[in-house]
């Protein structure tokens, strides 16, 4: 019996550190599990960001405004002499010469006139001519006392108006033939014709009161558009002034016009002009640009979009738009420290460029900043760089 209770109770002691053991053991598993386990969640759960370095680059910075074609030269083709309209040599809307005829006006009062004024000026040539002979007899007489003062008066006097009568013909026969010469009424400049205004055998007024067609060269167009009087601030502050040739600056103040498709227009223009005063009425001030035509595709009269280079912001550091947060407060941007913590940065934003925004204040070129992913973000977490590039994600859900 003694020998049983002795086995009993060691056998009771046997088992009861075999449990504590066992106890023990399991503690250490458990407490191993869940200590690998927090660490495994706590990588887990760190946020997957996309990260960017920031960069610098030239910014071009535009103005859109709306603007109106206008041809280069645009001329008025009016009839100088009173007559009736006898012929008209062109076709209409058609390509001409400069000094091709254009219209022809009734001659005969006009030739008869010049004729008239020519044999004047023969019979006052004559006149003079007469005069001047009789001045050189009287003139050796009056030497000799052969004649009085008074006859030598008498015919400086009558040689001197008879050459004023010539100079008076001449003027006249000039005026005739210049008006003659009106009538055959000629193209000042090369350009496309309009329709004709006035119908063969119509009477025409003169002094220019009678409009015949109109010309106009458009292998060079001009288009006018209004800038604000704040545009006009910001280009001073960025030492910009418009409509003058500027050769420090390493680039031109382009122009780019839209077309009615909604095409953009091949060929680029230059703003050579700017108004020296704003309109009070509408707060504008008026600029102009001068751009090739040569296929005549801008059509005078035409409204169009018109883009305007304003600057180039050299070496200025840009951001994505897309890694911006805006709010009430302000623009702010996250920033991965190094020790990958992301850090809530407050920004001063420019002009848009593309799909980029200018930074004035607030980051340093070669920073890294936080693209995506950010929009669960808080200050000071501790977040995890992605593998993959943005660009690979988007080629994975095309």
């Amino acid at each position: 019996m003694n020998m049983k209770k002795n086995l009993t109770k060691k056998d009771l002691r046997i088992k009861k550190k075999q449990t504590i053991y066992a106890i023990l053991c399991i503690s250490v598993v458990i407490g191993l599990y869940f200590f690998f386990n927090k660490e495994k969640e706590a990588v887990i759960e760190r946020p997957i960001v996309c990260i960017e370095k920031v960069k610098q680059d030239n910014v071009e910075i535009y103005g859109d405004y709306v603007g109106r074609i206008r041809a280069q030269l645009f001329v008025e083709v009016r009839a100088r002499v009173e007559g009736f309209l006898e012929k008209m040599n062109f076709e209409e809307g058609s390509y001409i010469d400069k000094n091709q005829i254009l219209f022809i006006i009734n001659q005969d009062q006009y030739r008869a006139k010049a004729d008239k004024a020519r044999a004047m000026l023969k019979k006052d040539q004559a006149t003079a001519l007469k005069a001047k002979r009789d001045l050189d007899r009287i003139r050796p007489l009056y030497e000799q006392n052969a004649a009085s003062q008074l006859d030598l008066d008498n015919a400086i006097a009558a040689y001197e108006t008879a050459e004023a009568s010539v100079g008076m013909s001449k003027a006249d026969l000039e005026q005739a033939e210049q008006e003659l010469g009106y009538t055959i009424v000629r193209s000042p400049i090369a350009g496309h014709i309009s329709e004709r205004l006035v119908d063969p055998g119509t009477l025409v007024g003169g002094g220019g009161k009678s409009l015949l067609a109109t010309i106009v060269k458009s292998d060079t167009v001009m288009v006018d558009f209004s800038m604000t009087a704040l545009d006009y601030l910001k280009s001073k502050e960025r030492n910009v002034t418009f409509g003058q040739k500027d050769t420090t600056r390493t680039w031109k103040q382009t122009v780019t016009v839209t077309l009615p498709d909604n095409t953009v227009y091949e060929h680029k223009g230059l703003v050579d002009f700017a108004a020296p005063q704003v309109n009070p009425k509408t707060g504008t001030f008026q600029v102009r640009a001068e751009l090739p035509n040569p296929e005549h595709v801008l059509l005078p009269g035409q409204f169009t979009s018109v883009k305007v280079l304003l600057d180039v912001r050299e070496n200025a550091t840009v951001v994505p738009k897309r890694s911006l947060i805006i709010e009430k407060g302000g623009s702010y941007i996250f920033v991965m420290r190094r020790d990958s913590v992301a850090e809530r940065r407050f920004i001063e934003l420019g002009p848009e460029f593309k799909n980029d925004v200018v930074v004035e204040r607030g980051l340093a070129p070669g920073e890294t900043i936080i693209t995506e992913g950010f929009h669960k973000l808080t200050p000071g977490v501790k977040v995890q760089v992605s593998s993959s590039k943005p660009e690979d994600k988007k080629e994975a859900q095309e």
